[in-house]
């Protein structure tokens, strides 16, 4: 059944005239004829009972006039929904972050994005850098925050970079430096250390030993915790000392002191990435770009 040919059987049904639905249709009433002909045809029953003076839907007309105004409904919502789709107004926006560098600003994104496009259903998930790459494999996410990705999938992904952190120092409020703002990092050399786990940030843990051994050190690990707020709760129960991203300072850590790193140039970036474009992520990325000159002065504050 055409759609056209139902639009003029449902015309004819309201005004039970053939000349006045070829009015509302902007055609000429053999055409409606021709329509109505060739859908009775099709159904192999009288859809209406005409004489000289009026036309009257048959029982079958009015099951069918039931039916076809429901896939016009269906037809036209279809229409609205494909058009809202590409313009990235409906569908599944799933965003995967590092909490501790993107607490500051995520939660505002976010909403910032969902005043817009109300109807994208948004799913968020805290994921380190490593996770982020296999769910980045596995189609699992479309878009995450993270530190710089391996030099060897760098070109599978676009990016952006959000903002650039420093490495600090972090001692709980019982140590001897705890009064300090800045320190050397000679001055820690003797200290039990608490270092982010190698396999969920390559990059940060391999600048994090470097910058100890330009010091001439190498750090005694006794930790290499998965998660940011692990590490800041193992310096805060007195566990070791830790370096790591100023960031972390957003965390709940009232009972550790960050302290600058004299000396210390390591640039951490957060970058946003992914891999192919859609409507809504194209959406969110605008937001995002916009946001940047705030996020970084956000995290300005912190250095």
């Amino acid at each position: 059944m055409d759609i056209k040919i139902l639009s003029s059987f449902i015309a004819v049904s309201k005004h039970k005239s053939f000349s006045e639905a070829a009015k509302e249709l902007h055609t000429v009433q053999p055409a409606i004829s021709r329509h109505i002909s060739a859908l009775e045809n099709e159904l192999g029953v009288s859809l209406f009972k005409r004489n000289s003076r009026d036309v009257a839907i048959t029982a079958a007309g009015q099951q069918l006039l039931k039916d076809a105004q429901e896939i016009i409904a269906l037809t036209e919502q279809a229409k609205i929904q494909v058009q809202r789709t590409h313009k990235g107004q409906l569908g599944t926006l799933r965003i995967a972050h590092l909490s501790s560098a993107c607490l500051t600003f995520m939660a505002k994104l976010v909403r910032t994005y969902k005043l817009h496009y109300p109807q994208v259903h948004v799913v968020l998930y805290e994921m380190t850098a490593t996770e982020q790459i296999d769910a980045f494999k596995n189609q699992r996410i479309d878009i995450g925050f993270s530190r710089p990705l391996p030099n060897s999938i760098q070109d599978e992904f676009i990016y952006h970079v959000i903002y650039i952190d420093k490495l600090v120092a972090i001692v709980n409020d019982t140590h001897a430096l705890a009064a300090h703002e800045t320190i050397k990092l000679s001055e820690i050399i003797n200290e039990d250390f608490i270092i982010f786990n190698r396999d969920e940030a390559l990059g940060l843990f391999d600048e994090t030993i470097s910058i100890c051994k330009s010091a001439g050190f190498s750090p005694n690990i006794v930790s290499q915790p998965k998660h940011m707020q692990t590490l800041v709760t193992e310096v805060a129960a007195g566990l070791g000392v830790a370096i790591a991203p100023n960031c972390v300072s957003k965390l709940y850590s009232s009972a550790c002191h960050f302290l600058e790193l004299e000396s210390v140039t390591s640039e951490i970036p957060v970058e946003l990435h992914y891999k192919n474009s859609s409507a809504t992520v194209d959406a969110f990325l605008e937001i995002t770009l916009k946001a940047i000159p705030e996020i970084r002065q956000s995290m300005g504050e912190l250095l």
